[in-house]
């Protein structure tokens, strides 16, 4: 069991990594708080030893993911707030980064995921088919049809 100092130091460093994940998964922002806060119960109550805290920030996101997996089968899910109302709450450094998101977020959640995991978390592709339990080679496709998807839709919006 992690020291109540080593808990805090970790949910500090890590809350808004599991938001991110969870709320890449479930478009939801009050869903992606409850997986949030669910999975750093789970690392609370959990006895495992961690080797460092890239092994925890590994088991952090598997734990994000069979979480959001349990949130989107539960007959009782809420429905997704619009994606604009969540969206007018984050600050973009330039105009292009919000349609990168819009567009991101408008993305089948397979594709989602490995292009959070990939470019926003910095995790090679043997790593995220780790994290998804997913072959290498289906996260490289993943990852290329969604370069392809975001490419046509960015394409789109500018000739618009």
């Amino acid at each position: 069991m992690l020291t109540k100092e080593r808990f805090t130091q970790a949910a500090q460093k890590y809350m808004d990594m599991i938001f991110r994940v969870a709320f890449s998964y479930l478009k939801s922002r009050e869903d992606a708080d409850d997986a949030t806060q669910n999975v750093l119960l789970a690392l609370y109550k959990t006895d495992k030893t961690f080797e460092s805290f890239e092994h925890m920030k590994a088991w952090l996101i598997r734990v994000t993911v069979n979480e959001c997996k349990k949130i989107l089968r539960s007959p009782w899910r809420k429905r997704g707030e619009p994606l604009e109302d969540y969206e007018n709450t984050l600050r973009f450094q330039e105009p292009r980064d919000r349609e990168l998101y819009s567009a991101v977020m408008a993305l089948d959640v397979k594709y989602r995921a490995v292009i959070v995991l990939y470019y926003y978390e910095g995790y090679s592709i043997r790593e995220t088919a780790g994290l998804l339990r997913i072959p290498p080679a289906t996260v490289g496709t993943r990852l290329a049809r969604a370069r392809e998807q975001l490419k046509l839709t960015l394409t789109e919006a500018e000739r618009l």
